[in-house]
């Protein structure tokens, strides 16, 4: 037979600290940008949720900004459909804009 347990109040903390499921896409974009560029301090992560998705807006330094976006868009549009990807599987739609 089981036992029952009664839920302790670290378990009661961990139900009101879940995570959104446009916070995992977040960290995945955060860990792409900052392998990514030189300066890690200075990117920053904006997440918002919206009714029809996630909005995920990337700031980084001036100098960066071409490291993340990529010739003609290449890299961005890769980091994009990364996250789009995740965010299928997480179940919610991601939008991914650099701020600069």
């Amino acid at each position: 037979m089981s036992e029952f347990t009664e839920p302790t109040e670290v378990d009661a903390v961990d139900k009101d600290i879940q995570e959104m499921p446009s916070d995992k896409v977040a960290d995945l974009v955060e860990y792409i940008v900052c392998g990514l560029v030189d300066n890690e301090d200075a990117v920053a992560l904006d997440v918002t949720d919206r009714e029809d998705g996630a909005l995920i807006e990337v700031s980084c330094s001036e100098e960066d900004a071409g490291r993340v976006i990529g010739r003609k868009g290449r890299t961005i549009k890769a980091i994009r459909t990364l996250a789009r990807a995740l965010g299928q599987r997480v179940g919610t739609s991601v939008d991914v804009e650099v701020v600069g």
